[in-house]
């Protein structure tokens, strides 16, 4: 089924809507006609979104309320997915003859598939264009959550919950190291020249009880992220102009060799950390450095029932300077409005709302997602401890923008993203050499991208 066919339904509604309001102009107020697809208060317009299940009640709880505050008679149901479920669900519903979402809120690197598959509509053609805000403002994103929702030319998504890979330092440790907080400017030279100091016996029985650094070292597909931020930060990329495999060389290597360096000053058995293992070292203050999800920061710093830190204890950074440039990683949540949809204004509603100035202020000082916009990041925060990690967040697109950090742009990119998953364990454990694995690595992408 071709894009056009897809889309055919909505284009047809929306004449029959104009036609219709023209034949009763006469008889019926204009703001009533153009109010129809956003339901009236005697007949509701109901919407589905499927969303990851990490976020979905706490959108459906706190965010629907305050979109029904300027769309009453809207009814927005969210249904949360296991992320691991999450894309599977999403692809046999828009395959569907009858699909049962309006909304689907997707990863950074689902954004082709979907689009391949017809899922999901362009969001500045002719279909969406006409119901969108004049005051939107397209150019106030920041281009690298913005670019995220983007395929082959088209806008087929926007962000809604955005997301930076970087690095959180312990104050209280760094203090008792004697050793300077990192800054924008820190380089890996400079912080491997520390690490070791930042190895301490905290507590003074004469044994090390407090690390350096925790991350991810696991075999999981976001663990390559910390080697691919380090390889964009010293200039080289996933894939070369002509869409080839370009990480098999001497920076690939040398980028894979700090990855696999920092284990030296990790926590005993960190070889087997991840997301929630590293986390949780951090917030129990037995490591000084953590690379991770920037969107963390408020259970990991601010709110007492997840962590044993203070907003005053713990900083937040890009990552280190490479031969290039600093080092981040992009990971953004991007709404869609489904192709199949029966009620495209409705959908947009809800979808340009959370993505609008107000809404991802609302979003951000709520549902405590990061934001996109330039606008949002420059004004003064809902609170006092969002300044510094607005800041850093502004650097971190920057960052990211100029370098491309990101993972594979293709319909295949979940399928190359395992395949380093895999080759980079492997490198990690030290069952092969870096440059093994990424030769290995580099040859099966290649396959799988033709």
């Amino acid at each position: 089924m071709t894009s056009n066919e897809t889309s055919l339904p909505v284009r047809r509604r929306n004449i029959l809507r104009i036609l219709a309001g023209s034949l009763m102009m006469v008889a019926v107020p204009i703001g009533e006609a153009a109010a129809e697809g956003l339901g009236t208060p005697d007949g509701a317009v109901e919407i589905k979104i499927m969303a990851n299940e990490a976020f979905a009640n706490n959108w459906q709880t706190v965010l629907v309320p305050e979109f029904n505050k300027a769309f009453p008679n809207v009814k927005v149901s969210i249904d949360g997915v296991p992320y691991t479920e999450l894309l599977a669900k999403m692809m046999l519903d828009s395959t569907s003859p009858q699909p049962e979402y309006d909304v689907l809120i997707s990863d950074d690197p689902w954004v082709p598939q979907l689009a391949q598959i017809g899922a999901l509509m362009d969001l500045k053609g002719p279909d969406v264009a006409p119901i969108t805000d004049k005051d939107y403002d397209w150019t106030d994103f920041n281009a690298a959550p913005l670019a995220s929702g983007e395929w082959d030319g088209k806008q087929y998504a926007v962000p809604v919950r955005s997301n930076m890979l970087l690095m959180f330092y312990n104050r209280t440790l760094y203090k008792k190291a004697g050793v300077a907080e990192p800054t924008p400017d820190l380089t890996w030279g400079q912080f491997f020249a520390n690490a070791p100091k930042l190895v301490q016996d905290a507590n003074g029985d004469g044994t090390p009880d407090s690390w350096a650094i925790d991350t991810y070292f696991v075999r999981e597909p976001l663990t390559p992220t910390i080697w691919q931020s380090i390889l964009n930060s010293n200039g080289g990329s996933l894939l070369d102009e002509a869409g080839a495999p370009a990480f098999a060389n001497e920076t690939g290597i040398a980028s894979l060799d700090i990855h696999k360096r920092l284990l030296d000053f990790a926590p005993p058995g960190a070889l087997g950390h991840g997301f929630s293992e590293s986390l949780q070292a951090f917030r129990q203050g037995i490591v000084a450095n953590m690379i991770t999800w920037g969107s963390v920061y408020k259970p990991t710093a601010i709110d007492k029932q997840t962590t044993t830190l203070t907003a005053d204890e713990v900083g937040i950074q890009v990552l280190p300077v490479g031969s290039a440039r600093a080092g981040t990683h992009r990971g953004i949540w991007n709404a869609g409005v489904s192709s199949k949809t029966e009620e495209l204004e409705a959908s947009w509603a809800f979808v340009q709302w959370l993505s609008s100035k107000q809404g991802e202020a609302v979003n951000a000082s709520l549902g405590g997602s990061f934001p996109a916009r330039k606008s949002t990041l420059a004004n003064e925060p809902s609170a006092p401890w969002l300044k510094p990690v607005y800041q850093t967040l502004q650097n971190a697109y920057d960052v990211a923008a100029e370098g491309k950090m990101w993972r594979i742009r293709s319909p295949k990119s979940d399928a190359a993203q395992q395949i380093l998953a895999d080759e980079i364990a492997r490198g990690l454990a030290g069952q092969a050499t870096s440059a093994e694995v990424l030769q290995t690595a580099s040859d099966k992408i290649a396959k799988v991208l033709k």
